[in-house]
């Protein structure tokens, strides 16, 4: 039997999906979202397309097309977002590429709340460090349009998807793109908010992950062999780019016990989300000061 049509297809995708047991890691939830998503996008078609269009026939050149995707989706486990070049963060589409992680960060109810009740008003400087695609500091311009945004990625790789995104988004005016090692690029740069989703798994982590997982950059998931290397750099250093009353937002995911052990006497307070996620922390410049020497006692051990 041929597979003619916009619903033949997604049934087709969902049935291999789950044959599959394919891993639904990167922003879906089930087979069928995926592969909803999949064709559809593929096809550059609404996903509020009226349902009567999913028994339009496909031309051949479409159907070739998302034989191919579905196959690299089963076979090699490629996410679906590398197949389109597109992922979806805090209402925004970004565009995407194996130099960057698919957007995934709970922050993004933060930015849709005005990273309320974190901060008191808007903040006029922000850096997003470590930006990969961009989608963070990128829709925190959108979503505050007087806020001006520094990102920060050693990669340029990455930096350059930032750049296309920046200017889909009609932000280009308020970002900057700097290529940095952590902070190592940023002195005398100050910031009312310092957002940072850094590496943070460990490398026994990274080894058991899904073969989805393979396909992003090892760049952006390992940090050291408990995955806190980077973190413990951007808590011994934030200090020194925050401006008075400045508040760093770190993301750490499922390291976050490990770093509440490793500094227990730390008052990082835990966001909570409403959509799931969590391993968020939150910590402001007069805690970070007050502790700078612990912080900076820790990076030093890791070097050695």
């Amino acid at each position: 039997m041929t597979l003619t049509t916009i619903c033949d297809f997604i049934r087709y995708a969902t049935s291999r999906f789950n044959e599959a047991g394919v891993v639904f890691g990167h922003g879906f939830d089930s087979a069928l979202d995926e592969a909803t998503y999949l064709v559809l996008t593929s096809l550059y078609l609404p996903h509020d397309m009226p349902p009567v269009y999913a028994a339009a026939s496909l031309l051949p050149e479409e159907r070739e097309l998302l034989m191919g995707r579905i196959q690299e989706r089963v076979s090699r486990r490629v996410p679906t977002a590398y197949l389109v070049g597109e992922a979806w963060f805090a209402g925004m589409s970004f565009k995407v590429t194996p130099d960057v992680l698919i957007p995934r960060s709970p922050i993004a109810e933060l930015i849709e709340r005005g990273f309320a009740p974190w901060l008191a008003g808007p903040p006029e400087r922000v850096l997003d460090l470590c930006c990969g695609s961009g989608c963070i500091g990128i829709a925190t311009a959108v979503h505050l349009p007087e806020t001006s945004v520094d990102l920060v990625d050693i990669s340029l790789d990455a930096l350059q998807v930032a750049g296309r995104n920046a200017a889909d988004h009609g932000v280009e005016d308020r970002v900057e793109f700097i290529q940095s090692d952590g902070f190592k690029s940023l002195e005398g740069r100050s910031y009312d908010l310092i957002v940072a989703n850094p590496p943070y798994v460990s490398v026994a982590e990274v080894d058991a992950l899904p073969p989805e997982y393979a396909h992003e950059p090892v760049l952006g998931l390992v940090s050291g062999e408990d995955g806190l290397d980077l973190p413990v750099r951007i808590l011994s250093a934030a200090a020194t780019h925050l401006t008075a009353g400045g508040v760093l937002i770190l993301e750490v995911g499922d390291s976050a016990d490990r770093l509440a052990a490793l500094f227990p006497d730390v008052p990082f307070r835990w966001a909570e989300f409403e959509r799931g996620g969590g391993g968020v922390a939150i910590i402001d410049r007069t805690e970070l000061v007050a502790f700078a020497e612990l912080f900076e006692a820790e990076k030093q051990r890791r070097a050695e």
